[in-house]
């Protein structure tokens, strides 16, 4: 397949060639019934050949119908849908080469293993599909399955089984839909990082929606976070994770000290004393600053903030602190433990994030 190119200009007005990207959404709407909230306000965003994009979000934030859309199982009331630059708006789901796993994985229960991958080849001569589903079952570690029925497989085979069966379709673009949530702790894990070494090892560009932030975090190379029908941001996962823009991102993506404070440039006041900030800024600012940032020593005077809780986790502590009617949380290695009603110093260890709320 050729690769669309696009000429642009560096700062300096030299022509440069920009790869298009395979998949591009702009001013994507959605309202389900007049009167109602948008399901989707305003959703843009690019995605690259071979890269893998979660859409983070509580339920009913907008990232299923989002799904749903590029798929072509919902029609969007404003914005465009390009596919390697050509338009696919309108077009029904069959013509958009898109594959889809679905939580519950829909393996046809009266047919194997082999059978199942070999349902979605009618691009391939029907004498051909038996050997070539064999072959994409053995990608997936289950070729010696094949003539099994979906019934006797655990969930995390049946969960192989349906992604051998939508690259077999050789789709430009694979969505998952919450693919690994009917999954156990210990085997979710497992056949998430699996099913992302299959999916770089083809090259396969990826939508995974999901409302686990562990999972978004380590599944994509880029996250983008849902709220209220918009894409709030979208950038890779450390970033999003130790630079969020918004309160409600901060918290979504894990435990967090929100701060108000005066800055004066790289420095605010705060409730904790002076805190580094992330960029220069005169005035009022809210803050973003993460549990493990805060590091714990001994109050001499007496003066310090008041541990109320303690969570021992194994591999780190977690802390609820008190000070000066203001309530704290942090993260530290389990080696030193504090008791609770002990009195201590809370001293940053990292730049707090300035936030846009």
């Amino acid at each position: 397949m050729m690769t669309n190119l696009n000429i642009s200009a560096d700062p300096q007005g030299n022509p440069v060639r920009l790869i298009d990207p395979l998949l591009s959404v702009a001013g994507l709407s959605k309202r389900y019934r007049s009167g109602d909230a948008l399901a989707v306000e305003d959703v843009n965003f690019t995605l690259g050949n071979g890269e893998i994009l979660a859409l983070l979000g509580p339920s009913g934030c907008g990232k299923t119908t989002t799904l749903r859309m590029i798929a072509g199982f919902e029609t969007p009331d404003a914005g465009e849908i390009h596919l390697h630059g050509k338009r696919v708006t309108q077009l029904p789901p069959q013509q958009r080469r898109i594959g889809i796993v679905f939580q519950d994985y829909a393996l046809f229960p009266h047919m194997s293993l082999g059978e199942n991958v070999a349902f979605a080849m009618r691009h391939i001569a029907k004498a051909k599909r038996s050997a070539k589903a064999r072959e994409w079952l053995d990608l997936v570690g289950l070729a010696d399955l094949s003539a099994r029925m979906p019934d006797e497989l655990s969930g995390g085979q049946q969960q192989r089984v349906a992604l051998a069966r939508t690259l077999a379709a050789e789709p430009e673009l694979v969505l998952l839909d919450e693919p690994f949530s009917n999954l156990d702790a210990a085997l979710r894990e497992s056949t998430r990082k699996e099913v992302r070494r299959l999916f770089k090892a083809a090259g396969t560009s990826v939508i995974l929606v999901t409302h686990d932030q562990a999972e978004a975090l380590s599944f994509a190379d880029q996250v983008g976070v849902m709220h209220s029908g918009r894409l709030l941001q979208m950038d890779r996962p450390e970033c999003i994770y130790q630079t969020p823009a918004t309160s409600f991102i901060a918290e979504f993506l894990g435990h967090t000290n929100l701060l108000e404070g005066e800055a004066d440039g790289e420095i605010a006041q705060t409730a904790l004393g002076p805190v580094a900030i992330n960029h220069h800024h005169q005035g009022p600012v809210r803050l973003s600053l993460r549990p493990e940032h805060l590091a714990l020593s001994a109050a001499p005077d007496d003066n310090g903030a008041t541990i109320v809780e303690r969570e021992f986790r194994g591999h780190d502590c977690y802390y609820l602190l008190e000070h000066h009617g203001q309530r704290f949380c942090a993260i530290t290695p389990s080696h030193i433990l504090w008791k609770i009603g002990e009195q201590v110093r809370l001293e940053p260890q990292r730049t707090a994030t300035i936030l846009r709320d």
